[in-house]
Parts: structure tokens; sequence; C-alpha cells
């Protein structure tokens, strides 16, 4: 016995074949995930209009592109960048026929705090509770989530902690799941030489350093990060502007002195860090992406497949592509959401 698919709506079904046609497109244009590191045209291009929405604890900055009846993407930044991490990745999802949402962090951009008495605070889970605000403030009942650094650590514990709000997760470097215990513990000389700037921030020396010098110290990182990216200057002013944001240093300081045990979190969020703490396993569909040139820390991949019980399939992204991957492969990363989303 066979069962009859029901016939959608004509202009359903036309938007339904234009959405596959120009994911299709997209798909076909990156061929075993390999890409060329260098300035990308158009580096000047903005995601504008910014909009302004309150959620939570914030006025969040976001960016929205593509139909408003779209299947939503939430793409989310990390630290140093800002929105423009996915400058050509919006616009493909865009014309692809998705809702393509892109809000500054905490501490960036146009977000800023309702309160002057709110602790500006960086720990990993609070971050993720404004990404689920936001959905709440735009009606977003469900969302594929997709993130480099801060951004992955985010759309990861999202998916972790609410997987009934999160489709499909896209996170450039893995499992970003972290705990104050697991912070504490000693690493390699050569993998603590890596996070040489958390334990500068970890200082009030640091604190006042990275905020008198906070955009040659955000291009310092770009470099070491992704040593074969050749950007230009036009490319990372752009980003540059978002750390003009009041509380910027305040998060960025804190997020790093909570992850070594050096400052508390809020009490209000503890039971999440608990589960956190507990490096819950990820069941939504995922695809984790890897720079072959990424210079700045990363578990490797092997370490974290078993975290993602779903799903799931793991692409590494060729051609000198370092930790920024949304801003220097877009195509690669645009069709690791398409082949989530449209699943």
């Amino acid at each position: 016995m066979t069962t009859a698919t029901p016939l959608l709506p004509r202009r359903a079904f036309l938007a339904k074949a234009a959405l596959g046609a120009a994911a299709a497109q997209l798909v076909s244009a990156v061929p075993a995930f390999a890409q060329t590191a260098g300035p990308r045209a158009g580096s000047t291009r903005r995601l504008e209009p910014i909009k302004n929405i309150d959620a939570g604890s914030l006025s969040i900055g976001y960016h929205e592109a593509g139909p408003a009846d779209g299947p939503p993407v939430i793409l989310l930044h990390g630290w140093p960048y800002d929105i423009h991490m996915f400058v050509d990745v919006a616009p493909m999802l865009a014309a692809a026929g998705y809702r393509v949402i892109v809000p500054y962090l905490r501490g960036y951009g146009s977000t800023r705090f309702l309160s002057a008495d709110t602790p500006r605070n960086g720990q990993q889970s609070v971050v993720a509770v404004d990404i689920v605000a936001l959905m709440d403030a735009l009606r977003i009942q469900v969302a594929t989530v997709a993130g480099c650094d801060w951004g992955a650590r985010t759309a990861c514990i999202m998916a972790a902690l609410w997987p009934e709000r999160v489709k499909a997760l896209v996170s450039v470097s893995g499992y970003l799941i972290g705990s104050q215990q697991a912070g504490k513990v000693p690493l390699p000389p050569q993998a603590e030489f890596q996070w040489w700037y958390q334990y500068y921030f970890a200082t009030e020396r640091g604190r006042e350093g990275y905020d008198k010098n906070r955009n040659a110290f955000s291009k310092l990182i770009w470099q070491l990060a992704s040593p074969k990216w050749n950007f230009d200057d036009a490319t990372f002013e752009r980003s540059a502007r978002a750390f003009d944001n009041p509380d910027h240093v305040a998060v960025v300081v804190h997020n790093y002195r909570w992850r070594l045990g050096l400052a508390d979190g809020e009490a209000k969020y503890q039971a999440l860090e608990d589960r956190l703490a507990k490096a819950p396993t990820i069941a939504v569909p995922t695809i984790t992406l890897e720079g072959d040139a990424n210079g700045a820390p990363h578990p490797e991949p092997s370490s974290y497949a078993k975290k993602f019980s779903g799903r799931y399939e793991h692409r590494l992204v060729s051609g000198g592509i370092g930790h920024n991957l949304p801003q220097e492969a877009p195509e690669a990363f645009a069709k690791a959401v398409i082949d989530l989303a449209r699943a």
C-alpha cells in the first residue's frame, strides 16, 4: 500500500523549487571543499541595514537577510571578529531562500545592555542564553545555528541544552563546550604557549593593554590565527568598528578570566554550567569544519567525534584556510549550512 504525497500550493512549490536550484548551484561551486585563502572581492561591503531588538538583558543588534518566511539560519561570530565574518556567507544563504540572522554578540557593535546594573558577564552559557532570547524576540522557534570561535561554542551549547530549538549545527573546530574545572588542568607547554592572550587578560596590565590597543591586538590575533589569509586593511577595519562597543573589553576579559576560574559567573546560570561541565553529547544533525591552516588553538577532530550522537560529518577545508573559516572559505561554510538545513 502506498500513500500519496499531498500537492504543495503553486507558490510554495515554486519557492521550494527555487530554493533547491539555488542550493544546488552553490553546492556545485565548492568541489572537494578546496578554497584559496586570499583577499576576497568586495571587502568593503557591509552587512546592512542593522536592526536592534530587546531580547533578555540586551538590545541586540543584528543583520537580517533573505525572505521573512524562509527557513531560519542564525550565524554567530567569535572574538576578535564581528558579523562580517559572514559578509559573503549571509548573502549566499539569503539568495538560496533562507532567512538569515547575524547578531552582534554582547560587547560588540550595536548590541547594548539594557541596564547599567547587569554584570558585563562573558561566561559561556550566558552568550547562548542571549541567542535563545533573540530567537524568542524574533519569534523563531527552531533554527539551523552555525558559528566559529565563540560563535561555534555558543552554537554547540544551544544544541546541547536546547536541542528542540536547533534544527542542525555547523561548528568550526568541532565540540567547544568547556568548564572552569577543565580550564584548571595544565596543558603541555606548546599548547599553553598558544593561549598566551588568555594569561595576558588574567592580569590588570592585560586588561588595560587590550583596552588601549584593542585594534592592534585584534589584528595580531587575526594574523596568528590565519597565517595564510592575506586580508587587507579595509577588511580588518570594517570589523574593528565593532570593538568600539563600551562593554567590549569588560565582556572579553571576563570570558577568559572565567575560563581559568579567576572570575565568578552569575549564580543564576550555575545550573546551566553544571550541565555543561558534564560535556553533554549533541544529538542534532551536525557538520564540523576545520581549515588546513588554522593557527589558533583547536582540538583534533578525532577527540570530539563521539560527542555528536546524531547524523554527523567532519569536513577539512583545504587551500591555506585559517581560523576565520566562514570569511576565508565562505562557499564551503555556506554549503555545510545548506546540506543540513535542506535535509
